[in-house]
């Protein structure tokens, strides 16, 4: 009479090797995957904090949008900030501090002027854009949406900077003291405006 006998599988064995190898990675993939749902969720809590710290009042990246009107066309507008760049355009200006210098002049159309500014001590860039919109009631009324932000991916504040990159332009060029000009901005769209100090920065 033959007997049925159950085979068992050595410690030893091939089959015994081959199980405890398909653990070993599974528990290795387990592993690497834990590791990186632990990064993407460190990240995204990072993410929400600094959203919730940097956006209460305030841009998340160092940066300004200030809207202006002036009593004049756009094309006029237009002129007299790319003349200040190019009058502003070397280091001169700024010999005895502040940063009223370092503008450069990038491009032009009938709708948008882009330029940057270079700060002085550590030699930040920042790019800045003007929208023009010219009145349709008003031929000598110019609605401008300006704009400046920091090239750096890691600033989040700049004690007014980029604000004073944009006002300080409209200032020398003349622009802010002609008649019913109107500016508006604000800390939640520009980065500590309430601080600034355009004389210094």
């Amino acid at each position: 009479m033959v007997k049925n006998r159950s085979f068992e599988v050595l410690p030893g064995s091939e089959g015994s090797g081959g199980s405890q190898k398909t653990r070993r990675c599974c528990r290795c993939c387990t592993c690497k995957c834990c590791s990186i749902a632990t990064v993407v969720i460190v990240l995204l809590v990072f993410l929400v904090l600094l959203g919730v710290y940097f956006g209460n009042g305030s841009p998340i990246h160092a940066s300004c949008k200030i809207d202006w009107e002036f009593s004049q066309n756009c094309s006029s507008v237009n002129t007299s900030l790319i003349d200040q760049m190019e009058e502003w355009m070397s280091r001169d200006n700024c010999q005895d501090g502040g940063q009223k210098c370092l503008y450069t002049f990038i491009s032009s159309s009938g709708t948008e002027l882009k330029g940057t500014h270079t700060t002085p001590k550590a030699g930040y860039v920042d790019d800045m854009t003007f929208t023009f919109l010219q009145s349709q009631s008003s031929p000598t009324t110019c609605k401008v949406k300006a704009f400046s932000t920091s090239r750096v991916w890691y600033a989040y504040m700049d004690f007014g900077t980029n604000y004073c990159n944009l006002r300080n332009l409209a200032d020398g060029a003349g622009l802010t003291s002609s008649p019913n000009f109107t500016e508006s901005t604000r800390n939640a769209v520009c980065t500590q405006y309430t601080s600034r100090n355009c004389e210094v920065y």
